[in-house]
């Protein structure tokens, strides 16, 4: 990818930095240099009109101001539908202006990524871990460093997961397993053989580590994202499961057969707008329609697809329940057995939420599939 740079006149002079974006928006066409008296008024009026803000002033007083804003773009009336496809599709646009604005205060970051600013916390290994050591000073939005430094503490403190008895550590851009209820479908299923098994997508390697836990002996965990991949090896070696799992990768299927495929794809058909939310997002639904079109060539005789979707497209009128069954069918397979949970999440019972409807209704589901 070409190397882009924020450009921008300070004291009269012409100055420019390399551009970061993880979301890999464009560089600001005009950006203009801010302090502690800005005003949130101007700000939001400014970000709105397209002008980036590069901060001079204290660290925290960027956030202050950042919240600020937020807190003016919320203050707008929502457009509302009844139909919840539309509903969702005006959710996204809401979402995508609201981090546009946002993105538009930036803060600077010296070659070895550390914050020449006043009160700035010593985010560098968070940084460092999140966009890799440059080498020259750069330009990135303060919503991409606080990101990074949650994701950083995420990534240290661990998210526990009942079924490992254990916590499992996402690294940044990797989806954290938040959402226990799909973990507890696959460590609660009946397991068609503990001979071998395959984890497609596998994100921070913890249905893997399920999958070894419960006695598979061998387990194939496949993702095509360096990112992933990185992350997958250190929490199974971490778990103890490094021997016993081999990450590889691939774009879904390895090489070969298995007596059980295992696959968490993305539920949602919808574009993602950043690398983390090709988590949520399977744009026009490739990775869903790519498994179940696939999975039967790489099954033994007998043996099972397991598949975990939460139904939440459906209820979003994004997909409907005889688009899977078709999908299904088309593959060559039959359904076994499917096993059902409500999630628990605080979104399901926050009526605030765009989506609150749709949320309500979700079920997630743990299909167990054969070929036929």
């Amino acid at each position: 990818m070409t190397e882009q740079f924020a450009v921008w006149t300070e004291n009269d002079v012409e100055q420019s930095a390399r551009w970061g974006s993880t979301s890999n928006a464009p560089v600001p066409k005009r950006i203009v240099v801010a302090d502690d008296t800005m005003k949130a008024d101007d700000a939001y009026r400014l970000a709105c009109e397209g002008t980036a803000l590069l901060w001079r002033g204290d660290f925290q007083n960027a956030r202050q101001l950042s919240k600020a804003v937020a807190s003016r773009i919320d203050r707008k009336p929502r457009r509302a539908s009844d139909d919840p496809a539309n509903a969702f599709h005006l959710h996204r646009q809401t979402q995508g202006r609201r981090a546009q604005i946002l993105g538009m205060l930036l803060i600077p970051l010296d070659a070895d990524l550390s914050i020449p600013l006043r009160r700035a916390p010593d985010a560098q290994v968070a940084l460092t871990e999140a966009f890799g050591i440059t080498g020259e000073p750069s330009v990135r939005s303060l919503r991409d460093i606080l990101g990074a430094i949650g994701a950083h503490e995420w990534h240290r403190k661990g998210v526990f997961i009942e079924a490992l008895d254990a916590r499992v550590h996402p690294a940044f851009g990797v989806f954290s397993p938040v959402r226990g209820e799909y973990v507890d479908l696959v460590a609660s299923a009946p397991l068609p053989s503990t001979e071998s098994a395959f984890d497609i997508g596998t994100g921070t390697g913890v249905l893997a580590a399920v999958l070894a836990r419960r006695g598979v002996k061998t387990v194939t965990a496949t993702d095509q994202d360096p990112r992933a991949l990185q992350c997958a090896r250190t929490n199974l070696s971490r778990l103890g499961y490094g021997d016993q799992v081999n990450v590889v990768e691939a774009d879904l299927f390895p090489e070969g057969t298995a007596p059980l495929v295992v696959c968490n794809p993305p539920w949602i058909p919808a574009k993602a707008t950043s690398p983390i939310e090709y988590a949520v997002y399977d744009p026009a639904g490739a990775m869903l329609k790519g498994f179940l079109t696939g999975v039967a060539a790489h099954l033994d005789d007998g043996g099972e697809a397991w598949l975990i979707l939460s139904d939440i497209a459906e209820h979003l009128g994004l997909r409907t329940r005889s688009e899977l069954h078709d999908l299904i069918a088309a593959g060559g397979l039959t359904v076994v057995d499917r096993m059902d949970v409500k999630p628990t999440h605080a979104k399901v019972s926050d009526r605030t939420d765009a989506l609150h409807a749709a949320r309500a209704r979700e079920t997630t589901s743990l299909w167990r599939l054969r070929r036929r």
